[in-house]
């Protein structure tokens, strides 16, 4: 066999290491938003450098000028955002189901959950996508939960409709 031209028995398409389903280890935790506060920190860290260097060197050295300034603001207005946009999420994806079926008013079924971000502060929200408990559901719903506070944002619920699928 030549190694330069593998032949069809040489190839297999495979899932990687870490999507194999048979390892799967448990329920999928959802990262908080609050870890944005630690290059929150780092960004202010090299900003104040940043700001020492142009206040006390801008004079006297060759290589520190205005960019300096620049990039202390750029670098601070960047903390400031990342550090307030780092809210800390309280509520996960099973109490945020409870809130959807209780917004929605019937008695739900199949039900998904996705983290979604609103606002210019990207408040974390919950987008949860209901479907009645009946075969087939007759009911369907789109659910925001907010995050942090668990209070229904939005709700919107209207009839299935009925597809053919025998076409």
């Amino acid at each position: 066999m030549n190694d330069a031209h593998p032949t069809d028995d040489d190839l297999r398409d495979e899932l990687p290491h870490d999507l194999q389903p048979g390892e799967y280890a448990g329920p999928y935790e959802f990262p908080d938003n609050s870890r944005r506060r630690r290059p929150a920190l780092i960004y202010t860290i090299i900003a104040a450098a940043c700001l020492a260097l142009w206040i006390t060197e801008r004079h006297s050295s060759a290589l520190v000028n205005d960019g300096f300034l620049w990039a202390a603001v750029l670098l601070g207005v960047v903390a400031l955002f990342s550090f307030t946009s780092g809210w800390r999420m309280e509520v996960d994806e099973k109490e945020a189901l409870v809130a959807a079926q209780g917004a929605v008013g019937f008695a739900v079924g199949h039900a998904s959950a996705q983290q979604v971000w609103r606002g210019v502060r990207s408040r974390p929200t919950w987008r949860v996508l209901v479907y009645s408990s009946e075969d087939p559901p007759r009911r369907r719903g789109l659910v925001l939960v907010d995050a942090i506070n668990g209070r229904v944002v939005e709700h919107l619920v209207q009839d299935n409709p009925i597809e053919d699928w025998d076409v």
